[in-house]
Formats: C-alpha cells, structure tokens, sequence
C-alpha cells in the first residue's frame, strides 16, 4: 500500500478519491465558464475567486488573488487589466486605507455567471432535496474540516515542498 493510501481506510480512501473527481469535475466546468466567457482559463478562474469571494462577503485584493490563483503580483496585475477591460471586475478602493484595493465584478459578469451556473445550481439543488437537513448539517461540517485540515496543511508548508533530487 502507498504511503498516501496508509493512513486511510478502503472506505475512507473511496470518499477521497470521489472527493478528487468532483474537485476535477468542478474545475472542468469552471474552464467551460472561461471558454463560454472567451477568456483564458487563468483568467476564469480568477474571475470565479473573485465572484465567489464577494458572495461570501469577503472580497479580494489583488495581492489575495495573486496567491490564490498562484501567480507573481505582476501577472496578476496584467491579469486584472485584462479583466478589468473586458468590464467583468473594478478596482474600488473601499478600506480606510485609501491604498487598499478591493476587486469587484461588474452586473453583466455578476449575471453572465448566473446564466452559466444556474442549470448546474439547479441540478444539484435537486440532487440535495433528496437528504434530510441533519444529513447535510453533518456534510457540511465534514466539508468544513477537510478544508480547514488541508488549509492547516499548506499554511504550514507555504514555502513550497522541493521534490528531493
């Protein structure tokens, strides 16, 4: 057995992997947003950060973005413009900190993401009606200790791990 594989049992590791194909899944869809949008697929998926992090109140700087999307500030910032052109995102300046910059989405990139996600959001609305909320309560919880575990993980190996030669 590997070593990744050692410390799981079969059922655990079956939940893994399912969990690994949805994140693949889920990442597929987000280039289909880019293409759909005419956009490279960096550039989509920078723009779905910034969406998803307005919609949870918590919006992002580009210096944020740069390390979510892991890109030097510099790209990210060329990325921004790029963005900014097409009139998906602004840079507002929100902070009592006047060099705080805020990344926002515009009303059309705001709806543009609505019309794409909506029949996906819909299908798995469907797809959870089929569980009791005590059911989704505890998936929920279980999400949100797989995400605070590997969030713990990478905080704790943020200069990057070397392959050994």
């Amino acid at each position: 057995m590997s070593q990744r594989k050692a410390g799981l049992d079969a059922q655990q590791q079956r939940l893994v992997e399912s969990l690994g194909v949805y994140a693949a899944d889920y990442s597929d869809y987000g280039r289909r947003f880019a293409g759909w949008l005419g956009l490279h697929t960096t550039d989509g998926t920078a723009l779905l950060e910034i969406i998803n992090s307005e919609h949870r109140g918590d919006p992002l700087t580009p210096a944020r973005l740069s390390r979510r999307i892991q890109l030097s500030p510099a790209a990210t910032s060329a990325l921004i413009n790029r963005l900014e052109n097409a009139g998906h995102v602004t840079r507002t300046r929100e902070h009592s900190d006047r060099r705080v910059v805020t990344l926002r989405t515009g009303r059309e990139a705001q709806r543009l993401a609505d019309e794409f996600f909506l029949p996906v959001a819909t299908l798995i609305g469907a797809f959870l009606d089929r569980y009791p909320a005590e059911t989704l309560a505890q998936f929920e919880d279980f999400l949100d200790g797989l995400h605070q575990t590997l969030a713990q993980h990478l905080a704790g190996n943020d200069q990057g791990r070397q392959r050994p030669a």
